[in-house]
């Protein structure tokens, strides 16, 4: 009987595991890092990476790029600025409120 078992129950799992493939090649690419424009008074640069800020298990790309960071329309990219992060927009629509603040610690996203 168990040889039985065994024959019925690998089509099944050979079924699960090309499912867990198919899904896995359907999920999108996050995209690699990326180096933001630096300015002359900048304590260092800020590399952006998106693995640090999506759940690679479900991304949710509309979180940030439907509002805060439009990338949809071409009038929506505005660079990101210092300025609009004290004023609350951009990566101040996060950080400071639902991510880790900002205090004096330019460590935090400036690297040297």
């Amino acid at each position: 009987m168990r040889p039985l078992m065994m024959w019925l129950a690998m089509p099944f799992l050979a079924g699960v595991l090309c499912g867990a493939t198919v899904a896995a090649q359907s999920m999108p690419r996050l995209p690699g890092e990326i180096r933001l424009a630096r300015s002359a008074d900048s304590p260092g640069q800020v590399i952006f990476d998106h693995a640090t800020h999506v759940d690679s298990s479900k991304p949710n790309c509309t979180t940030c790029h439907s509002q805060a960071f439009n990338i949809l329309k071409a009038s929506g990219r505005k660079p990101i600025t210092h300025d609009n992060f004290d004023r609350g927009r951009q990566c101040g629509a996060c950080h400071g409120k639902t991510a880790f603040k900002i205090d004096d610690d330019c460590t935090n996203c400036h690297r040297s």
